[in-house]
């Protein structure tokens, strides 16, 4: 797994002339895109958390980038005019800390270059391709071994015969962190006499040091060559006019080509996710019990409690499971034999809370609430002061209906009154602002096939520090479901005490990448963009919604069934799911409900593309409902 990358974006391009005299070569446009964007968009998708743009010539756009994509450092070499490029990765090196791709900026290629390089089984490869008759290549001479011997722009000085099969540099590889400062240390010695050392240069020379002795050995750099790898350098004018007119066209088609079939989730979990999420899952085998693994679960828990408030005071707990699991958890483990418990149940699945506290016989009331109407929240608290209640449990967003609690104001009231919070925020989690320390939340629960927009399989559960801690001398009422052993457990070892869901954790780690590239609050506008679009159309086609609009979460609507004749929800499910949407029924005993859903990796277009479907529904059968 690699997880940086540099970008070597400092040159002045003064080949490209006028181009680029204003503006770096990384954001020269084919496709309508800025190519470094898209090799950033690249990176992402292939798992990279943190990439590192060496810049000089036109910094500034850098630095704009870095503002849209949150992962991006850049680091300047303001010797750029009189320096090369391994100048400015000698800059880029010691932020890096194990193994990056390392790339120019001024290249497109096909994102299978990265999947290679990432698959490679030795630490420092150099991707090269067959003949691109560009006129501006680079030649690799390579060992028996297939370690990189030099780099030469003279063809005849490493393929001396017309008829012997050329291997070009392509600009991406991947390098240990020690070949980086390897190669660091040999530009800090030489760089005096070769100011424009170029980075593959220096690559080379430490290839062939570390080759001297062991020259079996997998030390050193090797060559990974890909015959009719689709690439493109744009040096010149010659180079962009390739890069539209053959090279991007074909870097299209192909990668289309790995596109999984769009399938648009409405219902309510799990949700529509992207297609890096789904190959995120598409990893070398590993055992678990790896340490490498361990960091892996260690990486996820302080990236998902930094969306929860912040990992200085935010532990997540992590089990297989679904969000049931998680709630589970929370209410076998954090109430004590002398707590008292009162569950709030205005939906199903604060009566599945209900449920849970009571199969664990736990001392507990329910106050129980209308699920399309606000809370009575000054009953609500007049209960919980009068009734010598302990902890509080309550859903955030009722799934079943899309209401919204105003657990924020009921968790605050809590902590004053010294009343412990165990919270469902399944589908509330990574679309709501959420800060438990801020809004009175101890325990909270969610689950990676909701907002998060990952896989089914992973459920966690968030505490805050101080409400754990209180937890380790609370009787284990479950053992699988234990959090406080799987707390101290994983402190200890690194490790959860039973196997977890290693390919669904990868595709979570993805997710959160994702999720912190987009942000939580252009996540929910997205998903509010897509809850007006269908709260319109339902509006247009007379139908009407269960909550009041300022009531609701605009993640989750819930929709009376019209009593219209015609009308069959089945009919209605099969037809969406011909054109590629799924909804859901609804879950309410009291009321005739379909669900839509507007969560997970979906865009405006593709609501407005369903309202279209259901709006042709409806007038269908309210046409066949006058005919009859």
């Amino acid at each position: 797994m690699v997880k940086q990358a540099v970008i070597l974006a400092a040159g002045l391009g003064s080949r490209l002339k006028k181009r680029t005299e204003f503006l770096p070569k990384g954001f020269l446009e084919v496709g309508g895109v800025p190519i470094v964007e898209q090799s950033v968009q690249k990176l992402l998708a292939a798992g990279v958390e943190e990439i590192l743009i060496g810049t000089g010539h036109c910094a500034e756009y850098y630095e704009k980038l870095a503002q849209k994509y949150p992962c991006i450092r850049t680091v300047k070499n303001e010797a750029y005019a009189e320096t090369g490029s391994m100048a400015t990765l000698a800059l880029c090196v010691p932020w890096v800390k194990e193994s990056a791709f390392v790339l120019e900026s001024d290249l497109i290629y096909e994102a299978a270059a990265l999947w290679v390089l990432g698959n490679a089984p030795q630490e420092s490869v150099m991707l090269a391709s067959g003949a691109t008759a560009s006129g501006d290549e680079v030649y690799v001479q390579t060992a028996p071994s297939g370690r990189l011997v030099q780099c030469s722009k003279v063809k005849t000085q490493i393929f001396p015969s017309e008829e012997e099969p050329v291997t070009e540099l392509v600009g991406i590889s991947k390098l240990s962190a020690e070949t980086l400062s390897d190669m660091a240390s040999f530009w800090e010695t030489g760089g005096a006499l070769m100011p424009k050392m170029d980075y593959e240069y220096a690559m080379a020379a430490v290839s062939r040091e570390a080759g001297k002795n062991v020259p079996d050995s997998r030390n050193g750099v090797f060559v990974c060559r890909v015959e009719h790898l689709a690439w493109r350098e744009i040096d010149d004018e010659n180079h962009l006019r390739m890069a539209e007119e053959k090279i991007y066209p074909l870097i299209a088609e192909r990668d289309a080509l790995r596109n999984v079939r769009r399938e648009v989730l409405l219902n309510p979990g799990p949700a529509t996710t992207t297609d890096s999420v789904k190959y995120a899952q598409v990893c070398p085998d590993i055992c678990p019990r790896e340490a490498e693994f361990g960091e892996v679960m260690k990486n996820i828990c302080t990236r998902l409690s930094a969306f929860a408030g912040g990992s200085e005071y935010v532990e997540t707990v992590l089990f297989g499971g679904s969000g049931t699991a998680a709630d589970e958890v929370m209410l076998s483990s954090c109430i004590p034999d002398d707590g008292r418990l009162l569950v709030v149940d205005n939906g199903a699945y604060g009566a599945r809370m209900a449920k849970i506290a009571s199969v664990y016989k736990l001392n507990f009331d329910v106050f129980r609430s209308s699920g399309s109407e606000a809370l009575d929240v000054k009953t609500l608290k007049n209960k919980i002061l009068s009734g010598g209640y302990t902890h509080l449990a309550m859903v955030y967003h009722e799934t079943t209906t899309g209401l919204l609690n105003p657990v924020p104001e009921l968790g605050r009231f809590c902590r004053e009154h010294g009343v412990t919070t165990v919270v469902d925020a399944v589908s509330a989690f990574a679309a709501i602002d959420i800060d438990m320390e801020r809004d009175g939340i101890d325990f909270m629960a969610s689950t990676s096939n909701k907002n998060i927009q990952g896989m089914a399989g992973v459920a966690f559960v968030f505490c805050r520090r101080e409400a754990l801690e209180k937890t380790k001398d609370y009787p284990m009422r479950s053992y699988y479901l234990n959090l406080w052993d799987q707390y101290a457990h994983f402190k200890k070892t690194g490790q959860t005490r039973f196997t977890p869901p290693v390919q669904t954790l990868y595709a979570l780690r993805q997710a959160i990448l994702e999720a912190e590239t987009e942000t939580v609050q252009a996540r929910y506008a997205r998903y509010c963009a897509c809850w007006e679009i269908l709260a319109e159309a339902v509006k247009r086609i007379g139908l009407q919604m269960l909550v009041p609009e300022e009531l609701q979460s605009k993640l989750i609507t819930a929709v009376l069934e019209p009593d219209w004749p015609a009308y069959d929800f089945n009919t209605f499910h099969d037809l969406a799911r011909e054109a590629g949407f799924t909804v859901y029924p609804g879950k309410l005993s009291d009321a005739n409900t379909f669900r839509v859903a507007n969560i997970g990796d979906i865009r405006p277009a593709e609501m407005e593309a369903f309202c279209e479907l259901m709006e042709y529904y409806f007038a269908g059968v309210r046409k066949a409902g006058n005919r009859t």
